[in-house]
């Protein structure tokens, strides 16, 4: 735990952190002065719910290796969960919260010890198979609302807290992947045999790896249904774990930079298509094979955007011009 925050104790992160502290603060000034809209407010929302759901999602795909489409299943899990907390026991959004994320959790535990042991297509399958299985389950149970869903949830989520908990999501795992255990996680991204020869426990570490993907696609699943107040199965069918797969490609498996700005490019291009919605998946498939065609890697591959970066590809083009001259 010392060795992670000294990790992160470092000045480019806590320069990032402040920046963030200080946009997160600004906007909502600028909402509360009637600057912004509440169409843009709700936009801004929803892009920072998308990021925790992505960034969580290439934990497992990009950083682990393991593919998943089953990440909707845990969303679900997480909404209905905290949805029921703050409707039947009236509880505190904070709690209501934990709760949708340690019951996502629990449900990954739960799927990632049997599946895990499985790879590729054959992962893929299970997982969608699995969180089809969680929608049918909570179609079908009254209490939950079965298929007419969950009406009347307070509305708490709100921009604080969905940046907040974005924030929280990317640093715990951007210090996780630095950590010893996110590098034994790479290792068996890169060959999980040669992982095993040196001892590393693969099927531990993958559980691992999706037991925290699902709680944090938990969190987001509850600021989600805590911001629309409504929520039923279809809402986190197929489709939906399609659209975080979707980010994750696009910005890089392995790149948790690159979830974050596929996330905001790609929840920015459904906003703009809300009149064009049955042409949506279409430019989504055409997304994917430009980017398998011309960027397979993704946006940013698995490098992450950090000033050290900028700067070097600014001294790179800074140089090529010299050069030139």
């Amino acid at each position: 735990m010392k060795r992670m925050l000294k990790n992160w104790l470092t000045k480019e992160n806590l320069t990032v952190t402040v920046l963030l502290v200080v946009l997160m603060l600004g906007v909502q000034v600028l909402y509360s002065a009637g600057i912004l809209s509440p169409f843009v407010m709700l936009n801004l929302i929803i892009i920072a719910i998308n990021i925790i759901l992505a960034v969580s999602l290439n934990l497992v795909v990009g950083f682990t290796g393991q593919f998943s489409i089953g990440h909707a299943g845990f969303m679900a899990l997480g909404a209905y969960a905290s949805a029921i907390m703050t409707l039947n026991f009236n509880a505190p959004f904070i709690v209501s919260l934990l709760v949708g994320a340690i019951v996502a959790g629990i449900g990954g535990i739960i799927i990632g010890i049997p599946t895990l042991r499985l790879k590729g297509d054959y992962l893929a399958i299970a997982t969608l198979g699995l969180a089809e299985i969680i929608r049918g389950v909570i179609t079908n149970i009254d209490y939950l609302g079965g298929a007419y869903g969950l009406m009347g949830i307070t509305q708490r989520t709100n921009w604080l807290w969905a940046f907040g908990c974005m924030l929280v999501t990317v640093m715990v795992i951007k210090n996780f992947v630095q950590s010893s255990h996110g590098r034994a996680c790479i290792s068996v991204r890169e060959d999980e045999i040669a992982a095993e020869v040196m001892g590393i426990n693969t099927t531990k570490y993958k559980v691992i790896a999706f037991t925290m993907g699902s709680f944090f696609a938990g969190i987001g699943g509850a600021l989600l249904a805590h911001y629309i107040t409504f929520i039923e199965p279809n809402a986190f069918n197929f489709l939906k774990s399609f659209d975080i797969l979707v980010m994750v490609v696009l910005g890089g498996q392995g790149s948790i930079t690159g979830s974050v700005v596929a996330a905001i490019v790609l929840t920015l291009i459904s906003t703009f298509l809300q009149s064009l919605a049955e042409l949506r998946l279409i430019i989504y498939a055409i997304i994917l094979i430009l980017v398998m065609l011309f960027r397979p890697q993704g946006l940013l591959g698995t490098h992450e955007l950090s000033f050290k970066l900028l700067q070097r590809k600014r001294g790179v083009s800074h140089g090529n011009h010299s050069a030139n001259a």
